[in-house]
């Protein structure tokens, strides 16, 4: 019987309406020092969904980055991406990519469609000091290919990244060791999900209604969990057929520099990171 105790929610955020690229209507809900401190090793979470093309047909043109890792997954819709090394992949409705920066692409991602429905999330995971100027790399990952795990109550678990019930994820990190889940839950089902002791983590529910130890919470919402000593996971009840990303990280530790699609560990590195750009060095 496991007695650790299980994680509960520590702050609801809504996020805030923003816009990229080339103004791409966008909710952030990662953002600001305070929040990537509290939520180490990720950096940035970004929710887009819409029908209006208005709203995404001009989508993210030429633009750099350093220092970490993206991982965009798209619910529906189609995007196109190209980088600097000549690389490029069409991730279309349940694909992910998975891109390390390392010490420097330059990309787009363009929407492959002029009419429809364009949703799907993209988080920034920080590279340990040692990696950041690491070979850059990119795999993108086939919807039919993810690993998924069906739990007794019901659930659906796409298993992204890490571990879960038993089942490996398309992708496993060193370092920060990323746990990334995507679960259809049913109505009325409870559902366990173990997220490793130390471990920052937050839940992104964006379809349905949910309960935790007894709080109600609706779509669309990201809840940061309590990291206590020694704690095992969280328990989660729908109550109206919901889905919902778990994502958990072990955290770095790390001085966080970020200027715009930049991130490393001080304002030194961040000057060599803009000059390299402006010399055409990266990527």
């Amino acid at each position: 019987m496991n007695t650790r105790p299980l994680r509960h929610i520590e702050q609801q955020l809504h996020g805030r309406a923003t816009s990229d690229g080339a103004g791409v209507s966008l909710t952030r809900y990662l953002y600001g020092l305070p929040l990537q401190q509290r939520l180490d090793p990720f950096l940035m979470l970004d929710a887009f969904g819409s029908d209006i093309p208005d709203q995404y047909i001009a989508g993210f043109p030429d633009h750099p980055h350093r220092g970490f890792e993206t991982i965009t997954y798209m619910l529906e819709g189609r995007m196109l991406h190209r980088d600097s090394a000549g690389n490029e992949g069409l991730l279309e409705s349940g694909d992910l990519q998975w891109m390390c920066a390392g010490s420097g692409v330059i990309h787009s991602e363009m929407p492959q469609q002029v009419a429809g429905r364009m949703e799907g999330f993209q988080l920034w995971l920080n590279l340990p000091a040692q990696d950041k100027l690491c070979q850059p790399w990119y795999q993108d990952i086939r919807g039919d290919s993810v690993p998924v795990a069906q739990t007794a109550s019901g659930s659906r678990i796409r298993v992204v990244a890490g571990h879960s019930h038993g089942v490996s994820g398309s992708v496993q990190r060193p370092v920060t060791e990323p746990l990334y889940l995507d679960v259809q839950q049913p109505a009325a089902g409870t559902e366990r999900h173990e997220i490793p002791a130390g471990h920052n983590a937050f839940i992104q529910l964006y379809r349905g209604q949910i309960e935790i130890d007894d709080q109600t919470v609706t779509a669309p919402c990201m809840l940061i969990l309590d990291n206590p000593d020694n704690s095992t996971g969280v328990q989660i009840r729908a109550l109206h057929d919901s889905r919902y990303l778990v994502v958990a990280g072990k955290p770095l530790r790390e001085p966080i520099e970020q200027h715009g699609p930049f991130v490393m560990n001080s304002k030194e590195q961040i000057y060599q990171a803009i000059q390299d750009y402006r010399n055409g060095l990266l990527g």
